[in-house]
This record gives C-alpha cells, sequence and structure tokens, in this order.
C-alpha cells in the first residue's frame, strides 16, 4: 500500500487545514487509517484515527473537538480536518494504514506515507 499524504500548508494561528491521504494501486477500504504527527526533536504521536468503514473514529485528547478524521472510500481518500489551529500543531502529519482495528499507536501501522508539513504561525 502507497500512501501519499497531501494538503498542508502555512497557517495563521486558528485556522484551518484538510488533509488528505491517498493511495495508489490500493483500494483504502480494507484498511483502517491514522494520522500521526512529528515535530522537531519529538516522538511521532497518534492525533486521529478511523474505522475501514468510517463508522468509528478516535482522536487523541489534546485535538478532540478540533481534528476529525473522515473518508470517503469512493474517492479512495481519507482526510483530516483540522481546526483552531496552535503554533504547537506544528509538525509533519502522516497518514498510515493497517489492516484490522483502528488504533492511535504509530507501531500497530504497517504501511506509511510520506509526510506533509503543517507550520502555525503565532
Amino acid at each position: 500500500v502507497q500512501l501519499q499524504a497531501s494538503g498542508g500548508g502555512l497557517v495563521q494561528t486558528g485556522g484551518s487545514l484538510r488533509l488528505s491521504c491517498a493511495a495508489s494501486e490500493s483500494t483504502l477500504e480494507y484498511y483502517a487509517i491514522g494520522w500521526f504527527r512529528q515535530a522537531p526533536g519529538k516522538e511521532r504521536e497518534g492525533v486521529s484515527c478511523i474505522s475501514s468503514n468510517g463508522g468509528a473514529t478516535y482522536s487523541a485528547d489534546s485535538m478532540k473537538g478540533r481534528f476529525t478524521a473522515s473518508r470517503d472510500n469512493a474517492k479512495n481518500t481519507v482526510y483530516l480536518q483540522m481546526n483552531s489551529l496552535k503554533p504547537e500543531d506544528t509538525a509533519v502529519y502522516y497518514c498510515a494504514a493497517r489492516s484490522g482495528v483502528w488504533s492511535i499507536t504509530p507501531g500497530r501501522y504497517d504501511y506509511w506515507g510520506q509526510g506533509t508539513l503543517v507550520t502555525v504561525s503565532s
């Protein structure tokens, strides 16, 4: 499974971005998708995840109410809607796929895409 995250960029504090995760040569509908981020000098952390059919989502405590994962299996794309962005949200954001139950733990994912950089200015 080859994944590609896109949609990152520079945004002001309080702004919004929507990231996309697309797959080439694979069908994402069979996979749970997780969103993760890694800031300079920090470990990779879970942001949000979604089940293969989109029926279940989960966001990490610090992102609840601000970040939400969704998916459109007809378009073979998964999204991360990010609202009320803060400077501490600045990081490279990655999407990843796994067969099985969704998880917010990075080590449980098998396939990773290249990240997209999100920079939130103060």
